[in-house]
């Protein structure tokens, strides 16, 4: 059975390092309260000026080179993201532009936190029918940009960084096993960037003033709801490929907050060694975390040819969703 095999990744985080206690100076908070609720103690901000195509090139580039692949052998571009360049065109079609793929057709996933298990999904199908065989997949964030500054309870969760996988069809059994993807859009206000689209528009002063144009959170309930669907998710990719947590060589969880990854990691019965964790780092990058996580997994020699790979997460939407795969 053909699917589709991850054979090159890359990451990119900016030089700029907000710590908790950059963050003290800003809003009423401390960085012990910070690390004990979210388990972050540094985060990445994109230079002014850089847009979210330029950190997805740097992330690319890499891919490209350990798949050995040229940007002109590309069939298509795919970048998950919730902070693009421009509403039109898509990020993936700045990255095209910039890397040279000049043969890939191009385009945008938004499924916030959730972009790069759902993307991958995406990527996988295109290579299972036959319409790709070369694909760029990066998942990209600027969420500095969309944060308000004044509200301690967003503003220390959120860094930049970007993360980009080479996919390429297999029969040799390696590969991406299956993808689950879930969606509740009742509950779409728990976590919103309300302006900037067709419903607050357009952009007016008294817009901007009325912050219509950060990202709002409802904590709480984003929290219960990602333990609980975070967890089921991932038994439900074990269960339907006939595996058990004990098979799982790396769970590379999306960073939202430490104390919903230990939940998750908990509820799978799986060793701290078992689970790559980057949030003390770099914060919540969104659809970047994951394939910034699987990078330094590969980079620092915890992922191998063979290994059983669980990725999950979820997000604003609200979205969920895990791949298995043979790396």
């Amino acid at each position: 059975m053909k699917r589709s095999m991850i054979i090159g990744t890359g990451s990119y985080v900016p030089e700029d390092v907000i710590t908790n206690q950059d963050l003290e100076r800003l809003v009423d908070t401390s960085d012990d309260w910070i690390k004990t609720r979210t388990g972050i103690s540094e985060r990445r901000r994109a230079a002014p000026g850089m847009a979210a195509s330029d950190l997805a090139v740097q992330a690319s580039r890499p891919a490209l080179e350990a798949a050995e692949i040229d940007p002109e052998d590309l069939d298509m571009v795919i970048a998950a993201t919730i902070t693009p360049d421009t509403t039109c065109p898509s990020a993936a079609c700045w990255v095209q532009n910039q890397l040279g793929a000049k043969y890939a057709f191009a385009f945008d996933v938004n499924a916030a936190c959730s972009g790069f298990v759902y993307g991958l999904a995406v990527a996988d199908q295109f290579i299972r029918s036959g319409m790709a065989q070369r694909v760029l997949f990066v998942g990209v964030e600027i969420m500095t940009r969309v944060v308000n500054w004044e509200d301690r309870s967003t503003c220390v969760l959120w860094g930049d960084g970007a993360g980009a996988v080479v996919l390429a069809p297999t029969e040799n059994g390696r590969g991406i096993l299956s993808s689950h993807l879930y969606a509740d859009g009742m509950n779409g206000e728990t976590l919103t960037v309300g302006g900037g689209g067709s419903r607050i528009a357009p952009i007016t002063h008294e817009t901007v003033d009325q912050d219509l144009h950060t990202l709002k959170m409802n904590g709480q309930e984003t929290f219960r709801f990602a333990v609980r669907a975070f967890s089921d998710v991932c038994i439900e990719a074990l269960e339907h490929n006939h595996l058990s947590a004990d098979d799982i060589d790396l769970f590379i969880p999306h960073q939202a907050n430490i104390r919903i990854i230990d939940a998750a990691t908990k509820r799978l019965k799986l060793p701290t060694e078992k689970v790559m964790v980057t949030i003390h780092k770099y914060g919540n990058t969104s659809s970047a975390s994951i394939p910034v996580a699987l990078d330094e997994a590969v980079r620092e020699g915890r992922v191998h040819e063979g290994d059983l790979l669980l990725l999950a997460a979820f997000g604003g939407g609200l979205t969920w969703g895990a791949n298995a795969l043979i790396f």
